[in-house]
């Protein structure tokens, strides 16, 4: 059960400027965002919250749901003073930050490669592929390290996340197959993904929307990027060329361009 009033909330703050929220994909943590929150903090407030039971925040419980998890960072928002912040997220991040302006929450939102937008096929694979990933990873788990700084390795572990894989810095790669393998909320999360609704709409948001998609997304596929502006109408579509599923990774000059000029 998840308790009324959630746990604390781990997160960095840095910089100056308009707050800007940063919510990491799952398995990830604050790090996630460290080959893009160098050139943000030269214009903007960082905030990097771990998501509950990632990272450094305590979990909400053994089971919880994507509302649950909208519902921390809300009052993580809150307690904070940052209950009008831009938003940006990744992945199951990206969905959250939806959520929140579909609930009236925050202010300016990018959504990069959001989840919840399948096809009963779409989320057939989703789960196919994701879920012996995982297990894999944390059988690999004392081994990851060693794997990520191979190039070879790194490239076969990540193949579906990243179109360039070999060339990503291995610490970057090495700390989220560790936190896929060892975030308590791991499992929780991804099965919440997996047999929990999907995201529902909003014709009317507190700030502009943004949703950015990678042209070669193997985990959120390209077309659901439609389905999610038809639900959220008055959203712009940004589209990655060449990018996987983490467009922080992928094309971090440019997701630092199209967070800059859509938020703030």
């Amino acid at each position: 059960m998840v308790p009324t009033t959630p746990p604390p909330i781990h997160s960095v703050r840095r910089g100056s400027g308009r707050p800007l929220v940063l919510l990491h994909g799952l398995g990830g943590s604050w790090r996630s965002w460290d080959l893009v929150a160098p050139a943000l903090l030269q214009h903007r407030e960082v905030i990097t919250p771990d998501l509950p039971g990632f990272g450094d925040s305590p979990p909400l419980g053994e089971e919880v749901s994507i509302a649950d998890l909208a519902d921390a960072v809300t009052a993580f928002l809150e307690r904070e003073g940052l209950e009008r912040a831009d938003l940006v997220g990744t992945s199951v991040g990206a969905r959250l930050v939806l959520e929140l302006a579909r609930r009236g929450v925050g202010g300016d939102v990018v959504a990069l490669d959001p989840g919840g937008f399948w096809s009963r096929a779409e989320l057939a694979w989703f789960s196919a592929t994701l879920r012996p990933s995982v297990a894999a990873l944390k059988v690999l788990r004392p081994l990851l390290p060693a794997l990520a700084a191979n190039a070879a390795t790194r490239t076969a572990l990540i193949a579906q996340f990243s179109v360039r894989p070999w060339a990503l810095p291995a610490d970057v790669v090495a700390r989220e197959l560790v936190g896929n393998a060892t975030a308590p909320s791991e499992d929780a999360v991804l099965h919440a993904l997996i047999t929990g609704p999907r995201q529902r709409g909003a014709s009317s948001t507190p700030g502009r929307v943004t949703i950015g998609w990678g042209r070669q997304d193997r985990i959120c596929l390209p077309p659901q990027a439609r389905r999610a502006t038809t639900l959220f109408p008055t959203a712009r579509l940004h589209w990655f060329e060449r990018c996987g599923h983490f467009p922080q990774w992928d094309a971090p000059e440019e997701t630092v361009e199209l967070v800059l000029g859509a938020t703030g």
